[in-house]
């Protein structure tokens, strides 16, 4: 049961939203710069989305945060951050 606001986990998704959002915050920080994840319930979603891509021919981990309308067709990046190398594989989106 999820409490409104709450942040829940959902299950990693090879979906097409997935991958679309996961390609828009690479897209986004790399405007700012120069699918496992959790949402937050209520009527928007706020997204946290760790992925993997490379950079420079190195693989790097990488967790996003997008805040989600639906109903506006409003997408926002709000933090795009590293935490780390990759040491394992998985759904990997070239920066």
């Amino acid at each position: 049961m999820s409490i409104p606001g709450g942040i829940v986990d959902v299950p990693a998704q090879n979906s097409a939203e997935c991958e679309e959002l996961a390609r828009f915050a690479v897209q986004e920080h790399n405007k700012k710069a120069g699918c496992e994840g959790k949402t937050a319930s209520g009527c928007w979603y706020l997204y946290y989305i760790t992925l993997e891509v490379v950079e420079a021919g190195q693989k790097k981990i990488y967790e996003a945060k997008s805040w989600v309308k639906p109903w506006e067709n409003f997408k926002e990046l709000q933090e795009f951050k590293p935490v780390g190398d990759s040491s394992s594989t998985s759904s990997v989106l070239n920066a």
